[in-house]
């Protein structure tokens, strides 16, 4: 499974709300500014996680976005699969072995695993930064 831009630059939106959560609402204009992205761009992105009630907008001249929860609660799975869908490295129905059947299962069990143990307080641990540079992900 490759994690495409969307998937990429949602969890480097979801991060940075992270690293504000608790401030005032974040324009995505900013972010765009922070992580040299497109904000046309994450604009498209933002929408699918305000209806998956990962973040809330605020409207108004300080408005902006906020985490619909805390960071601890919103793992790098909860937004992977609103932007990416299913977790799945080949479709299980295309495959007749028993044995690779099994192999896919584990591996995408596997990725699973890593993407909802891991929630954006604990990618925002690790980043070693406030956020000011741009994120790639490899997963």
């Amino acid at each position: 499974m490759k994690i495409s831009t969307k998937g990429r630059y949602g969890l480097t939106i979801m991060m940075d709300l992270a690293a504000r959560y608790g401030d005032k609402p974040t324009a995505l204009k900013s972010v765009a500014e922070r992580h040299d992205l497109s904000e046309h761009y994450l604009e498209q992105l933002i929408a699918p996680l305000r209806n998956a009630g990962l973040v809330k907008s605020v409207r108004g001249a300080y408005g902006g976005y906020k985490l619909a929860k805390p960071p601890e609660e919103i793992t790098a799975g909860d937004v992977i699969r609103v932007l990416e869908g299913p977790i799945s490295p080949v479709e299980f129905h295309e495959e007749d072995n028993p044995a690779r059947r099994e192999l896919w299962r584990k591996i995408r069990d596997a990725i699973a695993d890593v993407l909802d143990n891991t929630t954006l307080a604990d990618l925002n641990s690790h980043s070693g930064q406030d956020n000011n540079d741009a994120y790639m992900f490899y997963i």
